[in-house]
């Protein structure tokens, strides 16, 4: 009964293949780590120290999204996610075409894979219930995993490896043109608020439902920062993934290379960034392509830090905790929506906050919710049961 949750999701599908990457699974259970309720840790310390530490003060902050632009540490988990999906491609879908595979069979997969996350996503922001159509937010985190997990893959499977390269760079400079020379009705070419851009107002034009940020007047439907236009950037995300993917997965370039060329490129991306961020400034909201750029640069640096010590050094011991989550990640991304964790954790060790007192015992109280979480997940792990589409 536990093997039947074992299909396949497109983070997790490198799961299934012959040569495993630790690294990567450690390093998607990193990622979680933080949505799962670690980053309560740091708000509730803010809290604990009355907002009087410097230090505190800004880990809390680094745990928030900007408004618009700019960018915090907490921007990273999204896209680390997504590039994650295409690192796993060349050892998922890669392996199936070396096996035989026609390219027609994996393009139903492919597509079927990214349907059903768009579908979850549904679930995640709305529930199951029947709604009015405008009370439904269509647009969400796994919507846009799905949709750019599925181009980018799309993507890999017909063309060359050079043209990984060319559509990469087609749709981050073709997308940064579209919003530099155009606008929102009313506003000038190339305007960049939440009310002007031309993304949102696409969004705001083709997407039915309502849009998750309301305008300043208290009128809905604004802007949507998992909306539809600005996915096209994220397909780029995927790619460099993919991308990626290829050189860990090609066994005629030695280990230390590979890190090389991870380390030099994620540095030269992390400067491309800041210079692009000048003219189109580095937005999550909007997915901005010097978003791309910085995102991406910071993902390959920690990609290259988890490879290097777990799969060439062989540390693997300290990892074995993410990788928990990281087998994992759909079903505790989507678990709060369905059992309430605070109900347990306040169940097993709210004495253990009483104790404490105040303002310390909430600290104890963000550590535990996520010990609570992860032994669940360890459960899981131990009888090899996976949630995965």
């Amino acid at each position: 009964m536990a093997q039947s949750l074992q299909a396949q999701s497109p983070a997790d599908d490198f799961d299934a293949a012959p040569t495993r990457l630790f690294s990567l699974d450690a390093l998607r259970g990193f990622d979680m780590f933080w949505i799962m309720g670690a980053e309560e840790i740091f708000h509730t310390m803010k809290t604990a120290t009355q907002g009087q530490s410097g230090f505190w003060n800004a880990l809390s902050l680094q745990f928030t999204h900007p408004d618009w632009n700019g960018f915090h540490a907490y921007d990273l988990i999204f896209p680390l996610f997504l590039f994650m999906a295409g690192v796993s491609t060349p050892f998922s879908v890669g392996r199936e075409l070396e096996k035989g595979k026609s390219r027609g069979q994996l393009l139903l997969r492919v597509i079927k894979r990214g349907l059903i996350l768009v579908l979850l996503g549904l679930v995640v922001n709305n529930g199951l219930e029947i709604r009015h159509i405008a009370d439904i937010r269509f647009a969400s985190v796994l919507g846009r995993i799905g949709i750019a997990y599925m181009f980018a893959n799309i993507i890999y499977l017909y063309a060359k490896e050079w043209g990984l390269f060319v559509w990469f760079w087609v749709l981050l400079i073709g997308y940064y043109l579209l919003l530099k020379f155009t606008s929102a009705p009313g506003f000038h070419p190339g305007d960049l608020t939440p009310e002007g851009n031309f993304a949102s107002y696409v969004d705001r034009t083709i997407l039915p439902g309502h849009l998750y940020v309301p305008f300043p007047d208290g009128r809905p439907n604004m802007h949507d920062p998992e909306g539809l236009f600005s996915t096209i950037p994220a397909i780029s995300t995927g790619l460099l993934g993919i991308l990626t993917g290829l050189v860990l997965k090609n066994k005629n370039i030695a280990p230390m290379a590979k890190i090389m060329r991870m380390v030099i490129v994620g540095v030269v991306f992390l400067i491309l960034a800041q210079i692009w961020n000048l003219d189109f400034p580095i937005n999550k909201n909007l997915w901005s392509s010097s978003f791309v750029l910085n995102v991406g640069g910071i993902s390959l640096l920690l990609m290259a830090l988890f490879y290097y010590i777990i799969d060439v050094l062989g540390y693997k011991k300290w990892a074995f905790f993410f990788k928990v989550i990281g087998m994992n990640s759909i079903l505790i991304y989507m678990s709060g929506h369905f059992i309430k964790w605070s109900y347990t954790n306040n169940g097993f060790f709210k004495w253990l906050g009483q104790l404490a007192g105040e303002p310390y015992g909430a600290v104890l109280m963000a550590i535990t919710f996520v010990l609570v979480k992860w032994v669940f997940l360890y459960y899981l792990y131990q009888k090899k049961t996976f949630l995965k589409v």
